[in-house]
């Protein structure tokens, strides 16, 4: 947590991302989008805004691999900080040593999910990382290998595997705007 001394100022407050992060399947675009919506700013997946400037993700995986895919996100990811409001990361955009470090200066929110809950959320493709046999078996592998990256970057943690994704949206808003208001007195 921030002492005073380092928080940042409310004008930084009111600019800063409020950045989802956290496993695929967790919730990340759909609570994202619903959490800008009460707050009233703007919402930018980043998994959505690589695939509209350079085509689908399966397809920018199998062409040009997978450190390729993680170049544009990290522009992505750049960019949408840079405009605000809430943003959603892709599952692995945590990587990225440059993407870490941006972070710093946003609120970061880790949605986590159970495993037995996220098979349903999957769905049946576009996940590259999850293509082959047993994705549930990679998802976990992957969700549990990143877990250490997601708690570093994370301000706090909603879990979103039980009761209605409407609660944990209503936790988030109530948190945000708690701790915009504490980030602007304590400069005062």
């Amino acid at each position: 947590m921030t002492s005073p001394a380092d928080a940042p100022s409310a004008d930084s407050a009111r600019s800063a991302a409020l950045v989802f992060v956290g496993p695929m399947g967790a919730g990340k675009t759909s609570i994202g989008r619903k959490v800008a919506k009460r707050l009233g700013v703007p919402f930018t997946d980043t998994d959505k805004a690589v695939a509209a400037a350079h085509g689908p993700i399966p397809e920018i995986f199998a062409a040009h691999g997978e450190a390729h895919f993680r170049a544009l996100e990290r522009d992505a990811v750049r960019e949408a900080l840079a405009h605000g409001g809430v943003v959603a990361l892709g599952g692995g955009a945590v990587l990225d040593p440059t993407t870490r470090a941006s972070l710093a200066d946003h609120r970061v929110v880790l949605l986590t999910v159970d495993p037995r809950v996220v098979r349903g959320r999957l769905g049946d493709g576009g996940r590259p990382l999850l293509a082959g046999e047993d994705p549930m078996e990679r998802w976990t592998r992957i969700a549990e290998e990143r877990r250490p990256v997601y708690d570093e970057v994370a301000d706090v943690v909603f879990d979103t595997s039980r009761g209605p994704l409407q609660d944990v949206v209503d936790a988030i808003v109530a948190w945000a705007q708690t701790d915009t208001a504490r980030n602007g007195q304590e400069q005062e």
